[in-house]
């Protein structure tokens, strides 16, 4: 096993020694990866609890009464132990097993709003939403009757609060918000969006899937009543996610699909739905990849966020004044509170150009719209370039992403 243990005082080179992937070389030029918005790259220590899970108790989980069964059922449920006390909910069966944010919101949207809207109720979101938090809701309006209404954004990203009241009534029964913007990188003021909207008899529902990996999540505190995570992009593997929800709700909500562990009984006539949570993980669940998320969030508890926001907040101030200084480069979302994401556009210059001759250097960027068509529209733009960056990221490799962007600007135009 891998026993490297972490100095207290944060060390960014000794952290990237637990990311193996940061050795490889592109285009025969070191790796800089500033995609972690997209996927964060994963440390030894998940790959090996991975690969061990595989190599010593591979079994299928809850119902087998050999070893391996309950072993692997023992790793399965101490995750949700651990995703328990990293976003302090207040039982463990809040914590529901997904593929990520959007099978969570999805959820949501098939079982308590089938149930719970009718024709004439409203449902809020915001102008920044990845599609996978506008999507559900537009299919859900359809098969309900219901209205979506969008939170307008301002020029520099931010949510336009008075318009929110303004949207806000009585007829407003859900309101589903991104904590952070893939895209911009702003923090939404959310316990202000949940306090107004249960004033008013609405739910609320947040996308976290950026906002996990970079904030302290207690969802007690923030008192809303779903959030989503996605293990990916918090240094665990892909496929699997979480939906936290309040428990009164989620044992009020019918199944989400019907199958194996999700039934209590069976016969032709009736089935009865399982206790919390397993009435919603229908079938083999992904065993594997869910004992490794945990060793993802014992990492990133061990390092600590507070450490990590700290060093992420001084990479997003250099990169800026960098980006800000070279000459045609505008800056998307300029947000006063922001996670680590630098969107930009340069005059003249087409993103996914900037993107591949980046990669020709080694930088890996994400380019396009990210899934958030309509803010792109709000801009008046196709898409942007975006660096975002993690905690094994630093101010060298920055350095190397503004000589490659330079040296592409004028190759362009």
């Amino acid at each position: 096993m891998h026993t490297t243990s972490l100095h207290i005082a944060f060390d960014v080179e000794q952290i990237r020694r637990h990311f193996p992937i940061l050795n490889r070389l592109v285009k025969e030029k070191p790796l800089v990866y500033f995609d972690n918005a997209a996927t964060s790259q994963k440390p030894i220590e998940v790959i090996e609890a991975l690969s061990n899970y595989y190599k010593f108790y591979n079994a299928n989980i809850h119902r087998g009464i050999h070893s391996l069964a309950e072993e692997a059922t023992a790793a399965y449920e101490a995750t949700r132990d651990t995703v328990q006390q990293f976003i302090n909910a207040a039982h463990r069966e809040e914590i529901i097993f997904t593929r990520g944010v959007t099978e969570s919101i999805n959820l949501v949207a098939y079982t308590w709003a089938r149930t719970n809207l009718k024709a004439g109720d409203e449902i809020i979101i915001t102008g920044m939403e990845h599609h996978s938090n506008i999507v559900p809701w537009q299919m859900i309006a359809e098969i309900t009757g219901a209205k979506l209404k969008v939170i307008p954004v301002d020029d520099n990203g931010e949510l336009i609060m008075e318009e929110f009241h303004k949207l806000l009534n009585e007829k407003t029964k859900l309101v589903s918000v991104v904590h952070a913007s893939n895209s911009l990188g702003t923090i939404n003021p959310v316990k202000e969006i949940i306090d107004a909207s249960h004033k008013a008899g609405a739910m609320v529902m947040l996308d976290g899937a950026q906002s996990t990996v970079h904030l302290d999540i207690d969802v007690q505190e923030l008192d809303c009543d779903f959030f989503a995570i996605s293990s990916h992009k918090v240094y665990g593997p892909t496929g699997i996610g979480v939906l936290y929800g309040k428990k009164a709700l989620l044992e009020a909500m019918p199944p989400f699909m019907g199958g194996g562990e999700m039934i209590k009984e069976v016969t032709f006539e009736k089935t009865t739905w399982n206790e919390l949570p397993y009435k919603f993980e229908a079938g083999t669940p992904n065993i594997a990849d869910t004992v490794a998320f945990k060793a993802a969030i014992d990492f990133l508890n061990k390092i600590g966020k507070k450490q990590i926001r700290h060093h992420e907040d001084e990479l997003l101030q250099y990169a800026t004044a960098e980006l800000e200084a070279i000459n045609g480069l505008r800056m998307i979302g300029k947000a006063k509170h922001k996670v680590s994401v630098a969107s930009f556009i340069v005059e003249g210059v087409h993103p996914q150009d900037l993107g591949i001759l980046l990669d020709n250097q080694g930088v890996a960027v994400r380019t396009g719209h990210h899934c958030t068509q309509p803010l792109m529209n709000r801009f008046g733009i196709s898409g942007t370039v975006r660096a975002s960056f993690a905690m094994y990221n630093t101010k060298d490799e920055i350095d190397v992403m503004i000589m490659a962007l330079k040296k592409a600007i004028k190759l362009l135009r």
